[in-house]
């Protein structure tokens, strides 16, 4: 009997969680009947009700639902490793809580893993959000695929399905401040994607603020690219390059007396670039050195406050 365990990082989504729980019992529908269901819900530290709702539908299914409750916020993609780790499916399916992403097409993500496929992602071919929100997030992943992850399928994904094998191998890198999900196309296993239009939210306000995206933007590029590093080493080779143009034309121009007086505007225009390019240099080399100190403490990426 193949076991799918549905993880599902909530955090502010009381408003979500009926709705969402309805559409999942009509989607387990589509599957033949031996096919067993695990749900692994997780709560982020939400600070609503939340967790009542979870244990609502913990009620109406005791034997199939686990409430894994953290001690605070942790962030969507700790939230997603701690349901892995809880996780014990045959094959996973990780979702979002808001119902923007089609529950019906876990389905057809079942059947490619049935055929052997190990990992199947369901792509955002087009998005109903905001304007704004959309152009952010069609740029973060169009960099993401340029200089970290050229193997990503257009647009992303945050709604997969992936095999028990690389549920294992992703909890075991232990990695922190990192995509979770993306950990999975990292391993390099062939996939499939699906590509779909992610619909608008309709209950509730997203708590995915800019702070956050930063950070993930952050965070992906740190993990997955040394792109950064390579970009300061370029730009500081193109400065040295234009430093001793410059040198060899202002000592030329001294020679034949063609400088009469040294230009203080020249002279703070080249102070203000070479000092902004060392400022963003020591700030880009500061995020990996803050992410290597973060490995080394030990600290772990989220704590359980209790399972249930």
């Amino acid at each position: 009997m193949p076991k799918l365990s549905v993880i599902i990082s909530c955090y502010f989504n009381e408003e979500n969680i009926p709705s969402t729980v309805n559409e999942l019992m009509e989607t387990e529908k589509l599957f033949p009947s031996d096919v067993e269901f695990e749900y692994v819900m997780i709560d982020d530290g939400s600070k609503d009700n939340t967790l009542g709702e979870l244990k609502k539908f913990k009620a109406l299914y005791p034997s199939n639902v686990k409430i894994v409750k953290l001690s605070g916020n942790f962030g969507s993609y700790n939230a997603i490793l701690a349901g892995m780790k809880q996780a014990t499916g045959d094959c996973n399916v990780v979702i979002a809580a808001d119902l923007q992403d089609p529950p019906s097409l876990m389905f057809k993500m079942y059947e490619y893993w049935l055929k052997g496929i190990k990992l199947v992602v369901a792509n955002r071919e087009n998005r109903e959000d905001a304007f704004f929100s959309r152009l952010l997030a069609n740029q973060y992943q169009k960099l993401i695929k340029r200089f970290a992850l050229p193997n990503l399928p257009d647009g992303g994904f945050d709604y997969c399905l992936f095999d028990k094998q690389l549920r294992e191998q992703v909890v075991e890198m232990q990695e922190k401040n990192t995509n979770s999900l993306y950990l999975l196309a990292w391993l390099n296993y062939d996939f499939v994607a699906i590509p779909y239009t992610r619909k608008k939210r309709v209950h509730g306000k997203s708590k995915w603020t800019m702070n956050k995206r930063i950070k993930l933007f952050i965070d992906s590029f740190v993990s997955f690219s040394y792109f950064p590093l390579r970009a300061i080493t370029f730009g500081g080779l193109l400065l040295g390059m234009i430093a001793m143009i410059y040198s060899v034309v202002i000592v030329c121009g001294k020679i034949f007396g063609l400088i009469n007086v040294e230009g203080w505007t020249t002279m703070m225009v080249v102070f203000l670039v070479v000092s902004a390019f060392q400022m963003i240099s020591i700030g880009i080399i500061g995020e990996y050195l803050w992410r290597n100190l973060e490995a080394s403490r030990k600290r772990p990426s989220y704590v359980i406050d209790e399972i249930i």
